[in-house]
């Protein structure tokens, strides 16, 4: 049975691993509140690019561009994959990094002919392990998601994808779907035109024509439109999954807090058993050694006696 002072050496162990999960909370906590309210921020300036895209198919409906496919074609699950990955740069967040992993391997197994970029050390660790290429690392893209790391790593998708090096661009990241997080894995390029096209348009109603010029040209504006559009598409995803990240990390630190306080306070019960057995057996001690002194002194009494 372990002793009091290994019990209380324990305790204030644990209470400072508590501390330490504490805090961990409340940092996760506060890197939650600022994410969403940097995303909530710029969502106003992708949500008009994304009317102008819009506008742009109200103006030409069968415009030709290679960031969508032509009009009445779909995805054909052929070419290169290029596939952006976003995980966290540390563990302590549940599954968090293993259901993104899980769905990465199975899009890989379905896509031998694939380039991988990835966001995350936890990422970049696994895929380097099981020897898996990777095209392109981003450092601290997911510890701190930025608009401008996310134009970085558009800049590089898109170089790829311009150059002919990848046909499809997908991605897989955590969304936080009413209360829920949720690994999407969804193509971002090429587009298909339903995608932005009002549904109350009919098929066969006349294009919408304009007064307006695009300079140099409609397809030109179109492609640095929709470049912006990614870049903001990819900064959603990387601030939903931060944000997921976080979440994670808040539950998992909220539940080793109370692993903690449960294990203190078993503990404690384990030290006040101890402690009263000790302060038990002392005061059976003190009160045998109290009656083998009056044993003594009544054996002089009777010796002096009989004496």
């Amino acid at each position: 049975m372990p002793t009091v002072k290994e019990i209380q050496k324990r305790i204030n162990s644990v209470r400072e691993t508590q501390k330490s999960t504490n805090a961990m909370y409340l940092i996760a906590s506060t890197k939650l509140q600022r994410a969403r309210k940097e995303l909530d921020a710029t969502r106003p300036y992708f949500e008009a690019l994304l009317s102008e895209i819009k506008r742009v198919f109200r103006v030409n409906r069968n415009v030709e561009s290679r960031f969508f496919y032509p009009p009445g074609e779909d995805d054909d699950h052929k070419g290169c994959y290029g596939i952006l990955v976003i995980t966290g740069d540390k563990g302590l967040a549940g599954s968090y990094n293993y259901n993104v992993i899980k769905t990465v391997n199975r899009l890989l197994k379905e896509h031998p002919d694939h380039e991988l970029f990835v966001v995350g050390e936890y990422g970049k660790n696994y895929f380097n392990s099981h020897g898996i290429p990777i095209r392109e690392n981003f450092w601290a893209a997911s510890n701190h998601p930025t608009s401008y790391r996310a134009r970085e790593i558009t800049s590089a998708l898109l170089e790829r994808f311009m150059e002919g090096h990848i046909d499809k661009i997908y991605i897989v990241y955590t969304d936080m779907n009413r209360g829920e997080a949720r690994v999407m894995s969804s193509r971002i390029l090429p587009f298909h035109r339903g995608n932005f096209v009002s549904p109350t348009a009919g098929e066969n109603e006349a294009p919408v024509t304009t007064e307006f010029e695009f300079v140099p040209s409609l397809e030109e504006v179109l492609g640095i439109a929709v470049g912006s559009y990614l870049s903001g598409y990819v900064y959603s995803a990387l601030v939903d999954s931060f944000c997921c990240e976080q979440n994670a990390r808040m539950a998992a630190m909220d539940n080793s807090n109370r692993n903690a306080q449960e294990l203190i306070d078993e503990l404690n019960r384990q030290y006040n058993r101890v402690r009263q057995s000790l302060i038990t057996q002392e005061i059976t001690e003190v009160t045998a050694g109290a009656m083998a002194q009056k044993r003594k002194r009544k054996k002089k009494k009777w010796q002096k006696a009989e004496s």
